[in-house]
């Protein structure tokens, strides 16, 4: 059976998912690029270094946002999310955007400190000092579900 996730399935799977693609585009060129992340009901959190995803949003803040939980072929559930690229500069936000991620992600983490790439670790001086993490979210306008079960 196909079918299309209400309002209250669609969060819960943002919610329960720590990873995600994002969709953009730069002079008609698309790239989906998988990331980690966190959802607070109203933006999905993201961080990342400086590379061709984030040079992307910056000159074209509009993109799309996937998660899906697949069991089996015949059995998954499908969010998209369109929604809005913001840089977070705001020292307080950043600092609350990274514990978020922090406390969203560690769980998964085998090893904490050997991801200070990912702003995972045991020591907190590998955070933020040898390499420059980049905080954003985006903030979503408008998502659509959709699920397969047998």
């Amino acid at each position: 059976m196909l079918g299309k996730l209400n309002e209250m399935q669609m969060e819960e799977l943002l919610k329960k998912q720590v990873t995600g693609r994002i969709a953009c585009t730069d002079a008609g060129v698309p790239y989906i690029v998988p990331v980690n992340y966190v959802y607070d009901g109203k933006q999905v959190i993201g961080h990342s270094t400086m590379g061709k995803k984030i040079e992307m949003m910056r000159k074209n803040p509009r993109v799309c946002f996937a998660v899906d939980d697949i069991k089996t072929i015949f059995n998954w559930q499908s969010v998209i999310a369109w929604g809005r690229f913001e840089e977070i500069t705001d020292i307080a936000e950043k600092e609350q955007a990274m514990m978020a991620i922090t406390h969203r992600l560690m769980p998964f983490a085998e090893k904490p400190a050997n991801h200070p790439s990912h702003g995972l670790s045991e020591r907190e001086d590998d955070i933020g000092t040898k390499l420059d993490l980049i905080l954003y979210k985006i903030v979503l306008v408008n998502k659509t579900g959709r699920f397969e079960r047998n």
